[in-house]
């Protein structure tokens, strides 16, 4: 075994692609450190000094402790928020700002470590909009896109370029009569729109006449291409409909893969795609804290072993 430190691993308690990558790196011998920011400070601690050398100090769970100077990479999935539910709203307030930025900022400056993917990184490339003007820029073909607060301008926009889907810009926690809800991404009409739309942003597209769609994962020097093949406009509102089966790139994909993921400064990658019945791909959106595990037992492709591999940095 390497005599590198642990693989700090931050997510939330219920992530089973998580639990599979420590499974895997516990069966590899690599120690590993697994925590929630959303147990700070009473699950979690930090005890940081900024030095000459970067950080150094200790990260402790109730199980665990990590050595900072020496952490060899850190997987940042889905960690859930601070909170301070005991505290009134102006100290939960500052409580919460001092956390992201105390013990937010020592998870960001890690002597030495490999981020999968740096948070401040993810963060970036969380923006749609810069997402898709990096995408058209590395060269993916692209659908006529909008973003707008302007009725008017969404009308003129879906008379041009119909049919047309409306998509979120960010998915957060949406409640329905007290359920859980996604809000999905749905075709939308010139008669649809009303002066809601002037309430916030919406993102409106062309949509692709698509024969499938393609999961293509990236971690770090493989690429893992999916095809999926559905009756659906969106495959991930019933996966019951869904068939997979691995895909053969296009020529100057990978290159583009890596260019995108390059200017966003991030390691991994799950991209989404559209092929039309001409078989060209279209780009769709690439999230840097993507699910993948799932697509393993279905095709066969070795992503958990790629992953781990990263992770234990025994791979460039």
């Amino acid at each position: 075994m390497s005599d590198l430190g642990p693989v700090l691993v931050a997510t939330n308690l219920d992530d089973p692609t998580a639990d599979v990558v420590i499974n895997e790196l516990h069966d590899r011998g690599v120690p590993v450190v697994r925590f929630d920011s959303g147990d700070f400070p009473h699950a979690l601690s930090v005890a940081a000094v900024i030095t000459s050398n970067g950080v150094e100090g200790t990260l402790s769970t109730p199980s665990r402790t990590a050595d900072l100077s020496r952490v060899r990479s850190l997987y940042y999935r889905r960690p859930s928020g601070f909170t301070f539910p005991h505290l009134d709203d102006q100290n939960a307030r500052f409580a919460l700002t001092q956390a992201r930025y105390g013990l937010g900022g020592v998870l960001a400056s890690l002597p030495g470590c490999l981020y999968v993917n740096h948070p401040h990184c993810i963060g970036d490339a969380e923006f749609k909009p810069s997402g898709l003007a990096t995408a058209a820029s590395v060269g993916f073909r692209l659908p006529p896109t909008m973003v707008t607060s302007a009725p008017d301008a969404a009308r003129a926009f879906i008379k041009r370029h119909g049919p047309v889907i409306y998509k979120p810009l960010s998915a957060p926690l949406y409640r329905l009569h007290g359920v859980s809800c996604t809000v999905k991404v749905a075709e939308v009409a010139d008669e649809d729109i009303d002066e809601a739309v002037s309430g916030t942003a919406h993102l409106f597209q062309q949509r692709v006449e698509k024969s499938a769609d393609v999961r293509v994962t990236v971690i770090g020097g493989q690429v893992f291409a999916v095809r999926i093949d559905s009756d659906l406009l969106d495959w991930r509102t019933d996966y019951s409909h869904v068939r997979y089966s691995v895909a053969t790139q296009p020529p100057g994909i990978t290159e583009a893969l890596y260019a995108y993921l390059a200017h966003f400064g991030l390691v991994f990658g799950a991209f989404d795609f559209a092929i039309d019945r001409q078989g060209r791909w279209w780009f769709l959106e690439c999230n840097p804290s993507g699910q993948w595990y799932w697509l393993e037992p279905e095709t066969g492709l070795p992503m958990l072993a790629a992953m781990a591999d990263l992770l234990e940095r025994t791979t460039p």
